[in-house]
């Protein structure tokens, strides 16, 4: 720590995550300190936070970008470099507390790796580095005595309602699905929803990938998996139930049948503010939960059948090995083909069930394997899709 003030570094701080994460910053300049901002594309946003916050570091991935960054910020002695190699390197400055990784996608893995083997605390708001390689990252962690704090709603959910349970072992863990857009719906009618009503999710404001993979229910089936490497519980002690309020994060259940939930307005502001502070909780302003908003909170299973991506999840879970792996560069590769109307919405798990069965599956990987099945994968997907 340096003095009172944790030193984060902001990874992906031009997206939805990273800009709240900085509004906490912002809210209690006393508690925390920005070492290192950074993005990928939004040059112009990026140059601004960094004015603002005065990091000592700001890495640009956009190579196309640097001189554009650089220019503004290094007269103001601020250091600005560019690329993959340069992003891992940052996350290793001695100043460093903590690494919020909120990149999208396979990219946030190798930063993560790098930042655990110089002993940085992780708070993790990229799913995709567990659901990749989770035994590796795990393993890692526990090596250099890091922690993993999660940041997703349902996993920060499931992460306070542990809270002081260290000796109680869990029965189950039930995480909560909104249902997304499409909720209800069937096959026939999944068949020509567009691209634009995929992106208008009922309940949270999230990034264009995250929120296709919420109508596709394939979010949630990588929560599953990263459940599984964050709790250390089995596929058959998690359990997915459509929620559709999102007032419910997610559920623990223990041996005695008791149930702990934790709840909420939908707003991820409070789990990713309780990832920088735990394990201490801040006074916040944030809009209070109203029983009398909501006087009912309903429940229902998922449709598998309809929403494949989440059974696919699962059956990759069950394969494991690199088969995780795959699964999720199939589906950034599908996601991204569909965000530029090259496929239609029941594409998306259709592509995916076939690089599932088309490539090789490796049963104990390190991570040039992990890094190979990403590559080999998405020239498969890519190939699929032409």
């Amino acid at each position: 720590m340096t003095g009172e003030q944790k030193a984060i570094a902001i990874l992906g701080s031009t997206g939805s995550i990273g800009r709240q994460a900085l509004e906490a910053v912002a809210a209690y300049p006393e508690r925390f300190t920005v070492q290192v901002l950074a993005a990928g594309n939004q040059a112009e946003l990026l140059i601004e936070q960094a004015l603002a916050f005065r990091p000592q570091q700001v890495v640009i991935g956009n190579e196309d970008k640097y001189e554009q960054v650089k220019a503004a910020l290094q007269p103001q002695g601020i250091s600005v470099a560019t690329g993959a190699a340069a992003l891992e390197e940052a996350v290793q400055l001695d100043t460093l507390d903590m690494v919020l990784v909120a990149l999208v996608g396979y990219a946030g893995l190798k930063p993560t790796i790098s930042a655990i083997r110089a002993g940085k605390d992780i708070a993790l708001a990229n799913k995709e580095t567990l659901v990749v390689a989770g035994e590796l990252v795990t393993q890692l962690a526990a090596d250099h005595g890091v922690a993993i704090l999660p940041v997703d709603s349902e996993h920060s959910a499931i992460f306070q309602c542990l809270a002081g349970e260290q000796h109680n072992p869990l029965e189950k863990i039930i995480l909560t699905a909104s249902g997304g857009p499409f909720r209800g719906m069937k096959a026939g009618e999944l068949a020509t929803v567009t691209r634009e009503q995929a992106l208008r999710h009922p309940n949270w404001e999230m990034g264009a990938k995250i929120t296709i993979d919420s109508a596709t229910l394939m979010n949630k089936g990588l929560e599953v998996i990263e459940a599984h490497w964050l709790f250390g519980v089995q596929r058959q002690q998690i359990e997915v139930v459509v929620h559709p309020q999102s007032i419910i994060h997610s559920l623990v259940q223990f041996e005695d049948g008791s149930i702990k939930a934790q709840m909420g307005l939908p707003d991820m502001k409070l789990p990713i503010q309780y990832a920088l502070t735990y394990p201490e909780r801040l006074k916040t302003t944030f809009p209070r939960f109203n029983f009398a908003a909501y006087p009912a909170l309903t429940f229902e299973p998922p449709d598998l059948d309809t929403f494949r991506n989440l059974a696919l999840a699962y059956e990759s879970m069950d394969r494991g090995g690199n088969m995780p792996c795959v699964l999720n560069a199939a589906n950034e590769v599908v996601v991204e083909a569909f965000l530029q109307d090259k496929i239609g919405f029941l594409d998306m798990p259709e592509l995916i069930a076939t690089c599932l069965a088309k490539m090789p599956h490796i049963q104990q990987p390190d991570l040039n394997d992990y890094v190979e099945t990403d590559k080999e994968t998405r020239i498969k997907a890519q190939e699929l899709i032409k």
